[in-house]
């Protein structure tokens, strides 16, 4: 149990990337309140999403939330053509992926993702090899074992992905991805202008309706097991960090 907590428990330094750009900096503090959405939120979130879009997850992590002081989990980058939308992330547990946006957000519930949205459209080249770049490094392993020595691995965690992305556009720059976590990926990118941050979004658990069983017996039976698969769930969350 120990080991698996060091594991999750060193992500991720508080190095913050810096922008290859001389425009003036603006420095914004992370927005506190979370949208009332009365759509989908899926459909609310694919309607500002664009190629370039960071997802950001406020979720349940305690070794991140208490390493990095913050409520930024998880990071996940967004390539748009059209209608599709398509997110790439690093996951514990899974690795490098390219999920659509609505399975992606499915992942994500119950959290809160706050979107922050590049200050200005890819263009076409820049697009180009932002895909590239992320189509790359599909199936490549999710690790943060490295942070320890500061060095390249194998595999890779989600703000480093998402740092090498913009980093393969030109639009950022960063002395080691490997020790840049979701805050301060989102520092480095709001302060300088890089990106500027979007809605704060609350997105439900959507439990399945299961009927009422009949008789006390069965009844009890059925919350006690609604009751341990909850818990589970969030212990999960809380301390694997999936």
């Amino acid at each position: 149990m120990w080991q698996t907590a060091v594991v999750v428990g060193i992500l991720l330094s508080e190095s913050v990337a810096t922008v290859s750009s001389d425009e003036s900096r603006i420095v914004l503090d992370p927005p506190q309140g979370v949208v009332a959405v009365p759509l989908d939120p899926v459909l609310t979130i694919a309607a500002q999403c664009q190629t370039g879009t960071l997802i950001f997850s406020r979720g349940d992590c305690l070794a991140v939330r208490i390493y990095t002081g913050s409520g930024y989990t998880h990071v996940a980058a967004v390539v748009r053509e059209g209608k599709t939308i398509d997110v790439y992330d690093s996951m514990n547990g899974t690795g490098v992926r390219k999920l659509s946006l609505a399975d992606y957000l499915a992942t994500q519930r119950p959290d809160e993702v706050q979107l922050f949205h590049p200050r200005r459209p890819l263009t076409e080249e820049e697009t180009t090899r932002f895909r590239a770049y992320l189509d790359s490094q599909i199936g490549r392993p999710y690790s943060v074992k490295h942070h320890l020595t500061g060095k390249k691995a194998k595999g890779i965690h989600c703000s480093e992905y998402a740092t090498e992305g913009l980093m393969a556009i030109h639009w950022l720059k960063a002395e080691n991805p490997v020790m840049v976590s979701p805050a301060s990926l989102a520092r480095g990118i709001e302060s300088d202008g890089v990106h500027t941050a979007g809605d704060c979004i609350h997105l439900p658990f959507e439990a399945e309706p299961v009927p009422e069983p009949q008789g006390c017996c069965a009844r009890w039976w059925e919350r006690t097991k609604s009751c341990t698969i909850a818990c589970c769930r969030q212990m999960s969350r809380s301390l694997l960090c999936r």
